[in-house]
């Protein structure tokens, strides 16, 4: 499983992974996941929001969305999430 590299979003606001190929996430499992670390999330239906800093979204398909506009706190968390998913 692989990511690509991590990318400023459009806006700039913001920084984006897309896994390839694309996942199926079971939302629930990650949420419980998660919540046992002590991380902050709330539950959108579609997606979860880890409401942490930075602040990192994460999607049904994998696709993140961390809000910073530093790299290294984007890589940080980027990788943070895929540990606590045992996506490494």
């Amino acid at each position: 499983m692989s990511y690509s590299q991590l990318q400023l979003c459009s806006n700039k606001g913001a920084f984006e992974a897309i896994p390839n190929p694309k996942l199926h996430l079971d939302l629930g499992r990650a949420k419980e996941r998660f919540e046992t670390m002590g991380w902050p999330v709330l539950d959108a239906r579609v997606m979860l929001i880890l409401q942490r800093t930075p602040e990192v979204t994460l999607l049904r398909d994998g696709k993140m969305v961390i809000k910073t506009r530093a790299p290294e706190e984007a890589e940080r968390a980027f990788q943070e999430v895929l540990r606590a998913l045992a996506l490494l």
